[in-house]
């Protein structure tokens, strides 16, 4: 039986230097619910594990002026839903993070897990996106910023450079009048892996949407977010013609595979049946706040 070297640093520099000094032979431990799961279908053989929930940064929420959030990247979703403000400013972001598995899994996955993975499916990645977070990163090299659309790069693939680890996520101030939301179609009823999800967030002027953003989850190798779906309601009063042009070209934005769980084209069209149904959502959220 291989023998792994299990780490639990108090600090981020300490963390860094070990998962940087390992090169490429240690993994790290947020939440768990992936690597744990790679680790036992022999997916993934890690000669060290890096647990990172002992570092106080990656397991804060914080709340920055205007109303923004920093959000640790090992912080859980149960944890995050808990939160008394959180919840009521990005709702589609948070519903989206506990998608994720079972109440049980929920206590543990976390947005920068989740992101990390790699996993074109993942349940947050678009509403992380829709919301326009950035991800904050540390590596051997220092600390930069992403926005969570670029860091996704293929299937199990992300562009974090050797010995980075994703530190939080910054979540923007919510405009007035501005609403999120996350669907996702599976084929059971709970605890499945989406065949599509979408992400919407959208800012109202009365009846005239004033800005959009729409990102598409497993309809391609990485998440994708849509900006001519964006334009198609930006401007609009979201009736049935702007809503239809704005599916189109969620549609077209597909490139999805086919699999036992969904065709290309099954997964296309709920794509655009997804977009209408998020929006409804979005905007009635919009309206409210």
């Amino acid at each position: 039986m291989t023998n792994i070297q299990y780490l639990a640093p108090a600090t981020l520099d300490e963390a860094v230097r070990a998962f940087a000094a390992a090169e490429g032979a240690a993994r790290i431990l947020a939440g768990g619910t992936d690597l744990l799961v790679q680790m036992q279908s022999g997916f993934a053989k890690p000669g060290m594990i890096v647990d990172v929930k002992k570092i106080p940064e990656l397991m804060a929420i914080e709340e920055t002026a205007g109303g923004g959030f920093i959000v640790g990247a090992a912080v859980s979703g149960a944890t995050l839903e808990r939160h008394p403000t959180f919840g009521k400013i990005w709702p589609g972001a948070l519903e989206a993070l506990n998608l994720i598995g079972s109440t049980q899994v929920q206590g543990r996955a976390s947005f920068g897990g989740n992101l990390c993975n790699g996993s074109p499916a993942a349940d947050s990645v678009p509403g992380l996106v829709a919301a326009g977070a950035t991800v904050t990163i540390q590596g051997p090299n220092g600390r930069r910023e992403l926005a969570v659309e670029d860091v996704p790069a293929g299937p199990g693939k992300t562009n974090l450079a050797p010995g980075e680890i994703a530190v939080s996520f910054t979540f923007p101030a919510h405009p007035a009048h501005s609403g999120d939301a996350y669907l996702r179609m599976i084929p059971r009823t709970e605890m499945d892996i989406a065949v599509v999800g979408c992400g919407v967030f959208l800012t109202m002027d009365g009846e005239t949407c004033t800005a959009a953003r729409v990102a598409l989850g497993a309809v391609a190798p990485t998440v994708r977010r849509v900006p001519d779906a964006e334009a198609a309601l930006i401007g609009s009063h979201l009736d049935d013609a702007a809503l239809e042009t704005a599916a189109a070209a969620c549609r077209a934005a597909c490139n999805p595979i086919d699999d036992k769980r969904g065709t290309i084209a099954y997964r296309t069209s709920v794509a655009g049946v997804l977009l209408k149904r998020t929006v409804a959502i979005a905007a009635e959220r919009a309206a409210q706040a």
